[in-house]
Parts: C-alpha cells; structure tokens; sequence
C-alpha cells in the first residue's frame, strides 16, 4: 500500500475533530456545522477537487496511489466505446443516447460484466474509483449547467397559463401517488436503508423521483418527432420547464433534510440556499449580463475570458451549495438559469463545451453510477412486485395528471394524452435524482436498482407510445379539422360548387403556380433566377384610346403575377444539444432566418407572393421534410437545388472549392437527392449550376498566382468590380425523347420561355438502326419518327409524338418566335454522346449571357444504362441511379450549361 502524502498540522486536526462523527453519522451540514471545505472525502470528494481546478497550486500534488489510478483508469476508453456502440443500434429504433449509456454502465456493475472473474479488479479497481468519480462529479456539474442553459424562462412565461396547469397536474398528482407507494417500499425495505432517513424525508424523495420530467431528452424527442411547432410541442415544452425547475427545488430540499441531523439544521440550510439564489439574481446576474454587453459576448458571441467567467461561476456556485449541505448540481444548475438567451449567448456557450461533456464526462458519470446498479439484487417476487408497482405509478401519475390538465385546456383527447405520455420521460435527469439519492443514503443499492429499472422502462416507452398516439397523418387531419377544411370524419367542408368551377380550368391549366424551393447558400443566385424567370409572364391590361385619359395613360401596367413561392430551409438537427436548443428557443424562426429573408425580399421586389418555413431534422429525414411541405402548400413544383460541394451541410462559414469528381460523389448528398425523387409528391427538378445567373463556376473563376505578385501586393490586391450582365438571356436546350418526365419538362421549359429573355430549342430524339441524323423540323409540320425496332412501349411513344406537335401547334406567334423544333434521329446507344453533340451546338456559344440550361427528364427505358462492375465506376453508377443516363451524361460533360433534371408527379402524371 502507498504511503500517503504527509498532510499539514491544521488540516490533520480538523480531520481528528470530525473523527467522532464517524460512529454515527458524518456531519453534512458543511461549514454550518464546522468542517472545513478542503478536508478530502472519498465519498464526496467534489469539494476538494474544485479547489484543486481553481488553484492550480499545492492543491495538484497527487499521491503515488492516486497517480496509479488515474493511470489506470484508461478503461474510460472502454466506457466511451461501450456507450458508442450500444448507441448505434438503439438510435435506429428511436432511441435517446442516455438509454445506451444506462444500459452501458449497468453492463459494466455487477449485473454483468462484473460478475467474470477477475474483472473488476483489473478493469475497475477500487484505489481508480476515487479518480473516476472526481472525473464523473465534475462532468454532472458541467451538464446541469447545461440543462439550466437548455431552460428557456420566457417559454413558460409566454405560456404560463398552460404551462402551469400540465406542469402541476403532470407533478402533483404522481408526487401524491409516489408518497404512496413509498410507504410500502419504506416499510418492505427498511432494514436496507440508512437509519437518519425518515419516512417523511423518503416519501419527498421518492414523489420527487417519480414527478420530475427529463426536459433535456423530451427536447430531443419533440425535435425528432417534429412536434414543436405545434400545440402538442409546445404545451409540453413550457410544463416541462416548469415541472424541471420545482423538481430540482424539490431535490435540494429533500436532500438538505436528510443531510442534517435536526430540523434547525436544515431549516439552515435551505434559508442559506434561498439566499445564494436571491444572490445570483439581484447581485450577480445584472454584473455578468453588463460584463457580457460590454465585452460584445451576446452581439459577437462568448469571448474567450467570458467563457472562463462561466465557469468560474458554475464552480463557484457548485461549490457554495455543495458546502452549505446541499447538493453541488443545484448551484450549477442556477448559473445556467441566470445566463442570458438573447443573442443566441446561450446557445453558444453550449456549443463550446458540449461535446466535451456528452462525450466523456456523463458516459462515465454512468459507468460510476452502474458500479451501483445489480440486477442480481431483484430476487425475489415481492421486490419485482414493487418494480411493477413504481412503474405503473411513474405512468399512471404523469400520464392521468397531464391529460386531465391538458383536456381542461381545451385540447382533443388524443393530444392531451400525448402531452400525459411525453411528460412521462424520465430519461437522464431521473438517473442523476437517483444517484442523488444513492450518495445521500435516501436509497439503498437495492431500491436504488428497482427505481432504475423504472427510467429505464418509461424512457424507452415515450418515443414509440408518442408515435403511436400521434402519428403524422393525425397531426395533418387535425390541423385541417381545426381550421375548418373538413369535419372529424374527413369530409370536405369546402364549397363544392367553387371546386367544380375551378376544376376545369385546373385541368387546362398546366403552368406551374405555385412553387417550392429548397433553400441552400450556395445556390442562392440560381434560385432568384429562376423565381424571376417564372414570375415574369404577364398579362397587360387591354386600354383603348377612346377610353383612355390623362390619368389612365400615366397609371402602371397592371400584371398578372401567378406564381407563389414558398421557400424550404432545412437545419440538420444532430446530437448535439445546441441544435435542440436553436429550434427550442427558435420562436418564428423563419421570419429571422437571414435566407428566407433574402428570398422574401427578392421574391416580393419581383411581384412573387411568398412564403417561409425554417424546419430542424436529422440528415435522413430530409426527404420526407420536402415531400411534407409540397404536400402542405399544394406545390406544382419543386426546385432543389444540387449542393456546389457535394453535401447536405451548410455550416461551413467560409466557402472551400471541390473538385467536379467531389462534388458529385457524396454518398450522403446523392441518397438525399434520390430518396426526395421517390418520395415526391409532385414534378420535381434537380438543377445543377454551371455559370447559371451569369456567375461562373466556383472551381473555374479563379486564377492562376502570377509569379511576379509579391505577398505585399497580393494582399493588397482587389478584385475588379463586377459590371452589370448587359445581355440577360437564356438559351435553354430540351432534350425530348418521350414519357412522362419529357412531357413535364416540355411545359415547364414553355413556361420559362414565356419570359422574353429566354429562347429554346427542342430536340425531338427519335430510334433507328440507321446512322444517326439531324433534321430539322419545317416549322409548318412535324414529321412521325421512324419505326423502332427496340422494345419499347409504342402507346407511350406515339401519345408523346402527339403531345409534341399538339403542343408545337398551340404555341402563340410571340412564343413561337423563340421555340425551335429539331428533331434527331439516333440508335440507343449512341444517344447521349450525340445529346451532347447537339446540345453543344446550341449552348454556351454566347459567354456574355446570363448562362444557358440543358433540361432533360430522369427517366428513360430506352436508353441504356451502365452497370456496377469492378470496372465500372461508382460514381457514373450512383450518378445514373440519382439523376438519370442523360442527367448523369450532360452533368458530368464539359458542356457550358447549367442542367436541369425533372420527374413528373401529382397531376403532371395525367397530362
């Protein structure tokens, strides 16, 4: 055994004087009742630890002894790993990560892992566990602060009247319910826990147990389930912050009680408590919140000594409530309370430490606390009778209180028993109310087990019951029952009459009107183009001379603007808890949002009605996001635009140039494009930018150093200023070959052709066996194309014909004048070399335009398609798969146009 360091005469007599103690119970009154804060406790050895962080002095010296168990205490890798990898499969079934760090560290104690021989004593030694414990300790400090900075005030307030009302009945009624059963599990287990412990003291802990929500996992899973932003999500978001705040006042008390051993004490302390808090509100948060607006922290962001202040308020508050008897979270968990969320401060002071705490501090805060978990001791049917018990309690109590209270606050049934479900998570903050109560004695490691088992359960249970209650087709009909387009059995409630008056003018009408657009950074100068070149048909108001005065011949032009926008951006949702909080505290978001802005204002300078949304989901979900929304706003069309570096992230604050093979071989960004085409909606287009809006390409613009440029001229040099683009014309190239995908992208490019600064060609691709040709079509007929001797659908083949030169022959004299017909007759496996051939007689032979597009349709049996050999390449395949032969063809050519690729859906399909 080491020999221990020598200590100080004045610390070994206060360590003697609080010997006697021992015998019966350790004073935990703290400096109240005498003992000093730097005395070392190995059972709460939080005290000391903070001081040896803050002093960075003598306080470092480590023990020979310690020093060997913080060496061998590596097996934090082995904690991260285990935690990492349980996370995987559980996050496929909706899982929140606390459940895989639970399930971690009860793998780890002695219900498992523990139980091999020789394990514990080589993997988890006793002299490592003081070490791993200071480590765990300090990483619960940090995240309480972070929940405090996860609870957003101004949300309860705003809603208090809803708020107040679920978060009590969502508290009160399983407080009362887990007083109850406490007293059997008191009486059943008394033997077990610690003698100080009244049944008054164990009842307030056990009602507090099973009354408190985990408002940082319910965050999560409303995010996931895309339930903030309606009466559901909300409601529950401001009771949660509610029921959080008095749960943690509840602990502190309980824990206060029994760490004392009269009632004075502890009447003490908690005046002592309430005093620290009125300290921080009245005296501190006005000098932090001046030393934030003076240092620019909430305008620009937490400067670095900012970020040290914090922290130095989080320990500092830990450690006063720590060594006036209560627990060191609560003091942390009021510095989170008390920083500010304008500006996004809160947010990013999140941002800064988050990972660090999610990532290695709580998965060993759980490895610790399973050290303590032993399934082993349910053993016999009375104790599983008592789990049983706990868990129908911690349902029945949150999900009757929170329903009733809802109810009364006029929600449906199903949505009030939702909100009861939702406030039954438990999740993370149960687990470190249990652990509380562990380390206080309030529970011995048996009941400790059965409560455990309890979080467990209700945790898990709260995603797929919330599914199940409240699916999206639900959520849809409700909406549309609550604003009165149809009654609660899906009827119509709309004017049949108008409809049917409407309807055939639908039918003959196939201009896109209203449309979606998937907002993106770096495609933004291609998206105000192409809303200004559908938004520019018009129709003028007919004046005759007759009829005309002084003020009519001055009023403006009356148009006709059709077209409505509504503009998508999506934000990844990760694990991060930032991300939670940006969409918690992201009331109206997209009136905020500086790019829905942008293209509200452009949008409304050129006549276009729009509209916005701001939406926060995981990467995989965004897919069924753009469908969602195409389905809601009744969308003709939507516009995705493809990523200029080949992802789906946009956080990069500066732009970084990819290569073409880069750019059009994320794995992530093709299965995004791919999924949204087969969950669509309606007609869909892929765009590719290539110099489109008359701004050249990213990887091309740029030139060469010149070797005469020294660093100093290089610095100082500007670049020129970009002149106005004097010729603001399109040539846009159709590449027709038949189907329903052609047949919508010929009406979309005769819309965009309606615009007088855009010209079109069509080329008409027709099969032989023969060599391959260019006619051109005479402008008074349109020639049937030659036999095809390949298998392919002829009903398709001359119904497409028909539509060609149906539509060929309505176009008026204006449009006439800018379309041209060409027809080429080709074999099948020539087709996309001579589509380029062609294509490039036609675009990009004007450099000084505003950029020219090649559009073709995603879909054609005809043409052959490459397969996925060991020679072939991926990225032609994967290419192929996404966007189509000719669409793969075109954008991966040196062709001097931008490309779009469409898909036809919703009424697109029958026309």
């Amino acid at each position: 055994m080491a020999t221990p360091v020598a200590t100080t005469g004045p610390v070994t007599a206060t360590a003697t004087a609080a010997q006697p103690a021992t015998t019966s119970v350790t004073p935990q009154g703290g400096i109240l009742e005498g003992v000093l804060p730097n005395v070392w406790n190995p059972s709460n050895p939080i005290n000391l630890f903070i001081i040896q962080i803050g002093a960075r002095g003598p306080w470092m010296r480590l023990s020979r002894r310690v020093a060997s168990a913080l060496y061998r205490s590596t097996v934090d890798y082995i904690i991260i790993i285990l935690c990492r990898l349980l996370h995987y499969p559980l996050s496929r079934l909706g899982q929140p990560r606390v459940i895989a760090e639970v399930i971690g560290g009860i793998l780890l104690g002695p219900s498992v892992l523990s139980r091999i021989p020789h394990f514990k004593e080589n993997i988890l030694p006793t002299d490592s566990l003081p070490v791993l414990n200071n480590v765990a300790n300090i990483g619960l400090v940090l995240f309480l602060f972070l929940i405090g900075l996860e609870v957003d005030l101004r949300l309860f307030i705003s809603n208090w009247r809803v708020a107040l009302s679920v978060g009590l009945g969502g508290l009160c009624l399983p407080f009362a319910l887990g007083y109850a059963v406490a007293w059997g599990i008191y009486n059943q287990f008394q033997e077990e826990i610690t003698s100080n412990v009244n049944f008054g003291v164990f009842g307030l802990f056990v009602g507090t147990a099973l009354g408190i929500t985990a408002f940082p996992v319910l965050c999560r899973i409303l995010s996931e389930l895309n339930l903030l932003g309606n009466s559901v999500g909300v409601t529950v978001l401001a009771a949660g912050v509610g029921n959080d705040v008095v749960g943690w006042i509840l602990l502190a008390l309980s824990v206060a009680l029994v760490n004392n051993s009269n009632g004075l004490t502890a009447l003490y302390v908690l005046l002592v408590a309430v005093g620290w808090l009125l300290f921080l509100v009245f005296a501190v948060r006005p000098v932090f919140h001046w030393a934030l607006r003076k240092t620019g922290s909430i305008q620009n962001g937490p400067t670095q000594g900012m970020i040290a202040v914090t922290l130095l308020l989080v320990l500092m508050s830990a450690w006063f409530t720590s060594i006036i008897g209560v627990h060191a979270i609560f003091g942390a968990f009021l510095v989170g309370l008390i920083c500010p969320h304008d500006g996004g401060f809160a947010i990013k002071v999140t941002e800064k430490i988050e990972d660090l705490i999610t990532v290695l501090f709580i998965p060993l805060y759980f490895a610790f606390s399973g050290l303590s978990t032993d399934l082993g001791l349910l053993n016999d049917g009375i104790t599983w009778a008592y789990v049983i018990a706990i868990i129908v309690v911690a349902f029945s109590g949150k999900i009757i209180g929170g329903t009733v209270a809802a109810k009364l606050n006029g929600l449906v049934w199903r949505e009030s028993l939702t909100i009861g479900v939702l406030m039954s998570c438990k999740g993370l903050v149960e687990l470190i109310v249990l652990n509380v109560g562990l380390q206080a004695n309030i529970l011995s490691r048996k009941t400790f087990t059965m409560f455990v088992v309890m979080a467990l359960v209700t945790t898990v249970t709260t995603t797929p019951l919330t599914k199940l209650l409240y699916p999206p087709w639900y959520r849809v009909k409700l909406e549309k029952w609550k604003r009165g387009e149809i009654d609660w059995d899906g009827n119509s409630l709309m004017n049949k009459d108008s409809e049917g008056a409407e309807a055939p003018e639908k039918v003959h009408d196939a201009n896109i009107r209203r449309l979606l657009i998937y907002l993106r950074l770096d495609s933004l100068p291609s998206l105000f183009t192409f809303i200004s070149l559908l938004g520019e048909e018009h129709a003028a108001k007919t004046v005759t001379a007759s009829s005309t005065t002084d003020v009519d011949a001055a009023a403006p032009l009356i148009k006709k603007r059709p077209l409505e926008v509504h503009a998508l951006r999506i934000v990844e949702l990760t694990e991060r808890t930032s991300t939670v909080m940006k969409v918690t505290e992201g009331e109206d978001a997209a009136r905020r949002d500086p790019v829905v802005n942008a293209v509200r204002t452009f949008s409304q300078l050129n006549d276009v009605a729009v509209s916005g949304s701001v939406v926060v989901a995981p990467e995989e979900s965004y897919p069924e996001t753009v469908s969602t929304h195409a389905s809601e706003q009744k969308s003709d069309f939507v516009l995705i635009p493809w990523s200029e570096i080949g992802s789906t992230t946009e956080d990069q604050s500066i732009s970084y140039r990819v290569s073409s093979e880069d750019r059009f071989t994320g794995k992530s960004h093709l299965d995004f494009i791919r999924n949204t085409l087969s969950k669509a909606v309606c007609t869909t287009g892929i765009f590719i930018s290539n110099g489109f809006s008359g701004i050249a390409p990213v990887e091309k613009s740029r030139n060469a150093f010149s070797r005469t440029l020294s660093i100093t001229s290089l610095r100082s040099h500007k670049e020129a200023a970009l002149p106005p683009i004097v010729d603001k014309s399109h040539h846009v190239f159709l590449v027709y070959v038949g189907g329903a995908d052609d047949r919508a992208a010929l009406r979309f490019v005769l819309q965009l052709a309606k615009n007088p600064h855009v010209t079109a060609t069509i080329a008409h691709l027709t099969f032989t066996d023969g060599e391959d040709e260019i006619t051109t079509i005479p402008e008074n007929s349109l020639e049937d194309p030659s036999p095809l001797k390949h298998v392919i659908n002829t009903e398709v083949t001359a119904q497409d014909t028909s539509f060609l030169a149906t539509t060929r022959s309505s176009l008026s004299s204006d449009l006439g004048a800018r379309v041209s017909f060409t027809q080429v007759s080709v074999s099948p496996t020539s087709a996309s070399g001579r589509v380029l051939e062609v294509a490039g007689e036609y675009v990009g032979r004007n450099r000084r335009n505003a950029g020219d597009i090649v559009v073709v349709g995603r879909r054609h049996s005809q043409l052959p398609t490459s397969g996925k050999g060991p020679e072939q390449s991926s990225a032609v395949y994967d290419m192929q798969r996404t966007i189509g032969v000719l669409g793969e063809k075109v954008a991966m050519s040196g062709l001097r146009a931008s490309v779009l690729i469409i898909q036809a859906g919703g009424k697109d399909l029958d026309l």
